[in-house]
């Protein structure tokens, strides 16, 4: 039972990590690239989170707090865009292109953005598999799991101080040349979770920053917010 809900929290992240290294080099269109991931995510994503057929679903969605969720959503777009707008040669220093963080770019080609489709799979992507997959493996696991191996046993959004920041760095470190807002929103969403306690709204609120933030990167053509 443990090992196959630890499985599940944390097998839709690593899937979708083999699947993003693999986009990189599979020489395929960019269309048949975004469909694929999304046709396999959604499906690894509905097989872990399906109700067992005798049995209380293991995760809740439930979204209970439906005005404080959607602003956090929003106030953690705002810190990922603040820093670019309000000093335009800000993310160029090399605190944040280097060998260790990368440099700037984007996943798409030129001409992958001159598809509607493949812009349309892109945010859906991020809206709805991204949010999930990593809140199932930060918050809805490494958090409880750095506190406890059996971290079934320890309720969601429990404090401590260690997991707190571990979670936080690891999440900002995913984030390469984007590392400085990556901790400040690994921050306030390990926060949001230790105030809520719930899954569903630190899925609500990564989903609504994700919705922003591919509304801007397709409004405003900064490709690079794609990593």
């Amino acid at each position: 039972m443990i090992r196959s809900l630890t499985v599940a929290y944390t097998g839709p992240f690593f899937v979708f990590l083999a699947l993003l290294a693999l986009s990189k080099v599979v020489p395929l269109p960019a269309l048949a690239i975004q469909t694929g991931f999304v046709a396999i995510m959604a499906a690894i994503i509905a097989i872990v989170t399906r109700p067992p057929p005798d049995g209380r679903p293991a995760f809740d969605f439930r979204v209970r707090h439906w005005v404080s969720t959607p602003l956090i959503g929003l106030a953690v777009f705002a810190i990922w865009v603040a820093p670019d707008r309000l000093f335009p040669a800000y993310r160029h220093f090399w605190l944040f292109e280097n060998p260790l963080t990368g440099r700037l770019q984007t996943g798409l080609s030129a001409e992958a953005r001159e598809q509607t489709a493949v812009l349309w799979l892109r945010a859906i992507r991020a809206v709805a598999i991204v949010p999930v997959v990593e809140e199932l493996f930060w918050r809805g696991w490494l958090m409880r799991w750095l506190i406890s191996p059996r971290f079934e046993l320890i309720p969601l959004g429990t404090w401590s101080a260690s997991a707190f920041w571990i979670v936080a760095l690891l999440f900002a470190s995913e984030h390469g040349p984007y590392w400085d807002v990556g901790l400040a929103a690994g921050v306030v969403y390990n926060w949001w979770m230790i105030r809520t306690r719930s899954l569903g709204d630190l899925v609500a609120a990564h989903a609504v920053t994700n919705a922003c933030l591919s509304l801007y990167v397709v409004w405003t053509g900064q490709w690079e917010y794609w990593l």
